[in-house]
């Protein structure tokens, strides 16, 4: 009896060590832009490419996709409304040269990492 409840025991321990996030590498068809998942329904990323160029990008994408709802350059906040999920982008400076993006959708209150990863993709390739 002591041995199964051991086992019992173990087998609790290493299904909780190993659930949990994993992190998700984004890139797919237009290579490694180095984004990853940091919760279920954001994808983030630093990047060198300059403040100004990305969010002109991300306005250009949630435009296409979507109705912006609001919007704060200065802030670098963006919220729209895209496929029925709520969207926001974020930017900010770390330091001249580097820029952080952060996108994160919800479909009903749900998580959409899906359309994260997917807008994204396409405000990284625009800001090239």
């Amino acid at each position: 009896m002591k041995k199964f409840a051991a086992y019992l025991l173990m087998i609790g321990f290493v299904v909780i060590s190993t659930s949990g996030c994993a992190a998700l590498i984004v890139g797919g068809a237009a290579g490694a832009l180095g984004g990853y998942a940091i919760s279920k329904d954001t994808i983030q990323s630093d990047t060198d490419t300059p403040y100004e160029r990305i969010w002109d990008s991300a306005l250009e994408v949630a435009r296409m996709r979507g109705v912006i709802e609001e919007e704060d350059a200065p802030r670098g906040y963006l919220k729209a409304k895209i496929d029925n999920s709520e969207v926001w982008i974020r930017l900010a400076r770390l330091t001249r040269a580097t820029t952080r993006i952060r996108v994160s959708a919800r479909r009903y209150h749900l998580p959409n990492l899906g359309l994260a990863e997917d807008l994204f993709v396409r405000i990284m390739e625009g800001a090239k």
